[in-house]
């Protein structure tokens, strides 16, 4: 199976809408990436040691850490011994710690520790077992699993009430996380095996209500997702309630009662468990950027309506009486000081003006010279704008046209896109009602075993006080 890490929690929204890795449509790929897809055309051909090979060429990193753990899963599968999948994890976990991205390599850890830890629960070394588990963050989506199994490996030693104090910490969890649901069945086993036979069957019936709640919860996102669409419902819904990363609880208690109520939404329960399948990723994400592109352009639209009525005024007003009459007002000025120049230079010659002031005359006269060629280059400039103007509104009115054509090009994307995420979305919630029938169905099972076995006691104890 091939595993795709993408999101670590505090960075979920910056980096799970982008396509998954290895997709064929990428241009460029890096060796390491490269590297790890020759392993897994190996590993798919079941070569294993030759994966292995190819692996151990790789620098430490994502690839060879993801490389080595989808390697563990061909051991654990086809050895009877899980002691070369363990080995493959930890080398895993060793090339993952140089992960530069340390959102990424805080995720991709704890799937292997979750894996590793599993393994060696079912190989019977609890002490392994709940040593891997405990390393796993508390900020992790990983950690109810974690905490589930963490409750079995302590059953398995006899610590009945430590494992309970795991279950009961899980249960605090959305019921959309893997390992929540058997934790609230785990409550009532650990009664039972405790003798607590009564608190049992309170634990089995609670359990019951929960799966009960929670299926209605499944059938409210699926009828908003109809409604409102997967990526309004199910998506920005999230977001909205996604307030950031939260603290890892006090170091001074035990692992299994640290608080976090980073992954306590139930919505953003469910969006992380959909966010696990890279079709789901690569549907997100193209519904994403169609809505990005949609409001780019839209906006785009709307500052060309803006530009394009200020280009209309500037023309309407360039041809205005008002207009006209202060560039005669200017030109009929002009004239007067010219007449007023000559006057005054005539007295000069009058000999009426000294040096100084015959020379002052000369400048203003040079000035109003100067000022009289603007005056009638002015027009000419006017016109011109006049034309530059009519240019621009051609160029902006073709540019608004441009793009409405491009808005409904992508409008017309953007439907069979989100076509294909609400049904993926659908396919998604109805799996997760499925699994939440089976535990309904496992707690009746419980609770009518539970009640035979009462019924049998009640039975014996009045034939022995006959």
């Amino acid at each position: 199976m091939k595993v795709a890490i993408r999101i670590g929690l505090a960075g979920l929204f910056a980096l799970m809408l982008a396509p998954a890795y290895g997709e064929a449509s990428e241009p460029l790929k890096p060796r390491q990436q490269v590297l790890y897809d020759q392993a897994e055309i190996a590993r798919f051909r079941g070569d294993s040691e030759e994966a292995g090979k190819i692996l151990a060429d790789m620098a430490a990193g994502y690839w060879s850490a993801v490389g080595y753990l989808n390697l563990s899963t061909d051991h654990a599968r086809n050895d009877l011994n899980p002691s070369r999948a363990l080995v493959a994890l930890r080398v895993a976990l060793a090339m993952a710690d140089k992960d530069p991205d340390t959102h990424r390599k805080t995720a991709l850890q704890a799937r292997i520790l979750l894996r590793a830890g599993y393994l060696s629960y079912t190989n019977a070394e609890y002490e392994k077992a709940i040593g891997f588990l405990e390393k796993i963050p508390l900020d992790s989506h990983k950690t109810p699993q974690a905490l589930y199994f963490h409750g079995l490996a302590l059953a398995e030693q006899g610590h009945h009430r430590a494992a309970m104090q795991s279950w009961h910490r899980a249960k605090k969890y959305p019921l959309a996380y893997p390992g929540v649901a058997e934790a609230w069945i785990g409550m009532g086993r650990g009664y039972d095996l405790s003798g607590y036979l009564g608190q049992a069957g309170e634990a089995y019936l609670a359990a019951n209500a929960a799966y009960e709640s929670e299926r209605v919860t499944l059938r409210k996102l699926a009828s908003q997702i109809r409604k409102q669409g997967a990526y309004k419902a199910l998506v920005l819904d999230a977001r909205g309630s996604f307030s950031g990363e939260a603290g890892l609880g006090s170091p001074k208690v035990e692992w299994f009662l640290a608080d976090s109520r980073t992954l306590t939404q139930p919505r953003m329960a469910y969006l992380l468990g959909f966010m696990e399948q890279p079709v789901s990723q690569q549907a997100v994400s193209r519904v994403e950027d169609l809505a990005k592109m949609a409001a780019q352009l839209q906006g785009s639209v709307q500052d060309l309506d803006v530009f394009i009525a200020s280009i209309v005024g500037q023309l309407e007003s360039s041809g205005s009486a008002t207009e006209t009459a202060q560039q005669d007002a200017l030109e009929d000025t002009h004239s007067r000081l010219e007449l007023r120049m000559n006057a005054l230079l005539a007295r000069s010659d009058s000999r009426e003006l000294n040096t100084d002031q015959y020379q002052q005359l000369r400048v203003i006269q040079t000035t109003l010279s100067d000022s009289g060629r603007q005056l009638d280059k002015f027009e000419g400039l006017s016109a011109n704008r006049a034309q530059n103007l009519k240019a621009l509104l051609v160029e902006a009115r073709q540019l608004r046209k441009d793009s409405l054509a491009h808005l409904e090009s992508v409008k017309a994307l953007r439907a069979p896109a989100e076509v294909l995420l609400d049904q993926l979305a659908l396919d998604f919630v109805k799996a997760q009602d499925k699994k939440m029938m089976v535990a309904l169905d496992k707690t009746e099972q419980q609770i009518a075993h539970l009640y035979e076995y009462l019924a049998l006691k009640e039975l014996d104890s009045g034939e022995q006080g006959r």
